[in-house]
């Protein structure tokens, strides 16, 4: 089998993406604008009529936006999983407020009811799901907990476009907030960027005024529009998190584009789990009739009885030229979050399983199928009995 060189990820960038971050350079308007209105509002065009789009510069900022929006300060308590990329914690920390970690179901990696209810205390003021891989979370579920406590929910949405739940796309699909990412190797992509989005009229003015400053007015409108430039007002100190036109050039092309990359990308996996069975892998999730995915990842983990443990297989990949990751080595088993909230292993075997054993296999629209097999056979050559 020739050896070759296949990346882990690769964006679907075409000419139209091309052409119109020109046209930025070309117009002279680089920073938040027309462009990154437009965006906003072919965003909400995904949902039904009510649905606010706010665009800023990474989903983490989108995050902190959601909870600074939502109230949260000290004192307050928000339920995160663990099984998640630290940004989904680290913002709680931003406002001052204590991330309590859950474990995540075994099968799906995601969190629902049963792992969130015992973590509620008089101090929760937030539930912070995560559509882990782009396979949806119980929102319907979680909704009726969170109401049953007077709780908000922020859903973490970073590999969650376009995925469905109970027949609502998730952006508007039971939370108060939801916060998507553009970042490279996401669904889509504008580089680095993220979304807010919620049908909450305050909710949304508080994340716009936020996200620059605490400026009570559109930036873009702030020197298009009669009234002198300089007559703002500050409401707040606020962030530095708005999105550039740069970026949302890129945005407005690669939305109408999510369709087809999820389909590319479904197809792709439902390769892989026709070529990879019988091979002391547990393959991943499917979604359920109710639910929905965006097949972001295709993750795969080793099973007690390979000839090979996870670390040895990933090296072996990375020696025949293709590139592999881990979503990921959850919170508990990091330093700062491990030491501050006196984290350990055995409070969470699900996600400290599934830590241990996960890969992340190359997937990405334009991937060949070629490629693929080389994938496929290079693990059966490393794992076939």
């Amino acid at each position: 089998m020739e050896a070759r060189t296949i990346p882990f990820f690769r964006p679907s960038i075409g000419e139209d993406e091309i052409n119109e971050v020109v046209d930025c350079l070309r117009n002279g308007w680089l920073t938040t604008g027309a462009k990154s209105a437009k965006f906003e509002r072919d965003f909400s065009a995904l949902f039904d009529d009510g649905v606010d789009s706010i665009a800023v510069n990474s989903a983490t900022a989108a995050l902190h936006l959601g909870l600074e929006a939502l109230g949260v300060g000290p004192g307050d308590e928000v339920i995160v999983p663990t099984f998640t990329f630290t940004a989904t914690a680290e913002v709680v920390r931003y406002l001052g407020a204590t991330p309590v970690f859950v474990d995540c179901d075994l099968d799906s990696f995601n969190i629902g009811p049963a792992q969130i209810e015992p973590a509620i205390s008089p101090r929760t003021k937030v539930i912070m799901p995560v559509h882990f891989a782009g396979l949806a979370c119980d929102m319907k579920g979680i909704r009726a907990l969170a109401d049953q406590h007077g709780l908000k929910i922020l859903d973490d949405a970073a590999h969650a476009l376009p995925t469905y739940h109970d027949g609502k796309l998730i952006g508007d699909c039971y939370a108060d907030v939801t916060a998507f990412s553009f970042y490279a190797n996401k669904t889509m992509t504008t580089g680095e960027g993220g979304m807010l989005t919620t049908r909450d009229p305050a909710l949304a003015q508080r994340a716009r005024h936020m996200r620059l400053h605490g400026i009570n007015r559109d930036v873009f409108n702030r020197f298009t529009d009669t009234k002198a430039s300089w007559q703002y007002d500050i409401v707040a100190p606020g962030y530095k998190y708005n999105l550039t036109d740069i970026a949302a050039a890129m945005g407005l092309h690669q939305l109408k584009k999510i369709v087809a990359f999820k389909d590319a990308r479904k197809a792709l996996c439902d390769r892989y789990s026709e070529k990879l069975a019988g091979l002391p892998l547990i393959l991943p999730a499917v979604a359920k009739k109710t639910g929905g995915h965006s097949h972001h990842l295709y993750i795969v983990r080793v099973t007690d009885g390979a000839v090979m443990n996870r670390n040895d297989v990933i090296v072996a990949l990375q020696a025949a030229g293709i590139g592999v990751s881990v979503h990921y080595r959850p919170l508990h088993r990091m330093t700062y979050w491990q030491e501050t909230f006196g984290l350990t292993p055995e409070a969470f075997p699900n996600a400290d399983a599934i830590g241990e054993t996960c890969i992340s296999l190359p997937l990405f629209p334009g991937m060949s199928e070629d490629d693929q097999d080389y994938v496929i056979a290079t693990l059966r050559g490393l794992l076939a009995n």
